[in-house]
């Protein structure tokens, strides 16, 4: 199975966020989205916008569902293919003001994709929200901008036969 993040360049640093980290980005995104949209639905990008699309959720107490947008690997493993969304953008989006979350952007393809699904849809509008934002790619609201390499708790590790080992994305970054 290939590693679920592609290669960063070193030179641009690692941001290893804990969860004390993350709960802190998560508080501070919900009140900057709290001060400009009132969002009836969060939606999170699965799999990684899933978590800090729940918790802004309950942070803002607005439902939450989530939807699949994902990139297929190419057999190198090195380069990821454009996104595609599997299965359909959630229907308890029509009509409402969305917030979409996921958990980082860079070239804003996944978020543009899952925005136009929604859209398209019939939400009544759709606004952004990401915890880094790495790239060219402007969501309405960030936590953090950085081009620094992202190791999420919740990634920074996976269970291979039966032990838990380090997401081998990530192993020219982190030692221990």
């Amino acid at each position: 199975m290939p590693p679920r993040r592609t290669t960063v360049d070193p030179a641009k640093g690692v941001l290893e966020v804990e969860w004390q980290l993350f709960g802190e980005l998560s508080r501070a995104l919900a009140l900057k989205v709290s001060r400009e949209f009132d969002p009836e639905l969060v939606v999170g990008i699965a799999i990684a916008g899933v978590i800090p699309g729940a918790t802004i959720a309950s942070i803002l107490d607005r439902p939450f569902v989530s939807m699949t947008v994902s990139r297929r690997y190419r057999p190198d493993a090195t380069v990821r293919e454009t996104p595609a969304i599997f299965g359909e953008a959630p229907a308890a989006a029509r009509g409402k003001r969305v917030l979409l979350v996921d958990e980082t952007c860079d070239t804003g393809d996944t978020i543009r994709l899952a925005k136009a699904a929604i859209v398209n849809l019939g939400a009544e509008s759709v606004k952004t929200a990401v915890g880094f934002k790495t790239g060219s790619f402007n969501p309405d609201f960030a936590a953090i901008a950085t081009e620094a390499a992202i190791i999420l708790p919740w990634d920074r590790e996976l269970l291979v036969n039966g032990e838990l080992v380090l997401n081998p994305a990530y192993s020219a970054y982190r030692a221990s």
